[in-house]
């Protein structure tokens, strides 16, 4: 894909969704650090169901450590992994509480320093609750970057540095959502919805999936 059709994919995306948002709920930035860190191999339908329960009971990091471990996994245990996600996030909110006053890092350093906090959810958090032009390269990114032939690589961050380089600046604080939301509603890992969407002009996918005959 070249500029210029980078250029027409995102601003079509734009158009389409102007102000794109991610679908996890959350009203602070550590209930956003949280359903993040919860949504590792799991679907933001399932996290927000068990954090509508969770939340009103313990939304601060002393909160959650004062639920106790088994009380947290009480509240998580319908999500998958949900063993190593509570034990990484009672001790992420150890750390919040003990080396950041109970609130939510702004550096990416201070971020991935936390247990269960890698890259990528490091990245969702400066963007989302933050603002900053930052790549959360999850399955749906990855795929669509490399499908469309928008950024392509092997590792998701080759994807990650392809992807800041090429979408030009403007569009970059809402990329992610837009290419999230894409892959996971027209640019399906099965069967692309290519005949209803509305970037397939500047994709570069050869093998474009046919409108259904029936």
């Amino acid at each position: 894909m070249q500029a210029p059709q980078i250029e027409i994919f995102f601003a079509t995306l734009q158009a389409a969704n102007p102000a794109p948002v991610t679908e996890l709920e959350y009203t602070s930035v550590f209930e956003l650090l949280c359903a993040v860190l919860l949504s590792a191999q799991a679907t933001d339908v399932g996290v927000n169901k068990a954090t509508r329960k969770l939340y009103p009971v313990a939304n601060t990091p002393q909160a959650i450590l004062d639920l106790g471990l088994d009380g947290l996994e009480s509240y998580i245990k319908t999500i998958g992994l949900y063993h190593s996600k509570a034990k990484h996030l009672m001790q992420t909110c150890r750390m919040l509480v003990d080396l950041h006053g109970g609130q939510v890092p702004r550096t990416r350093d201070a971020l991935e320093a936390l247990p269960g906090v890698g890259r990528k959810t490091a990245n969702v958090v400066l963007n989302v609750a933050f603002g900053e032009p930052t790549m959360a390269v999850d399955t749906h990114i990855f795929r669509v970057s490399n499908r469309t032939g928008l950024a392509p690589g092997k590792t998701p961050l080759v994807v990650e540095q392809q992807l800041l380089r090429r979408i030009p600046a403007r569009f970059l604080v809402d990329a992610h959502h837009w290419l999230i939301l894409h892959g996971r509603y027209v640019c399906q890992a099965r069967k692309p919805q290519c005949w209803q969407c509305g970037v397939s002009a500047v994709c570069d996918f050869p093998d474009k999936t046919p409108a259904p005959t029936h």
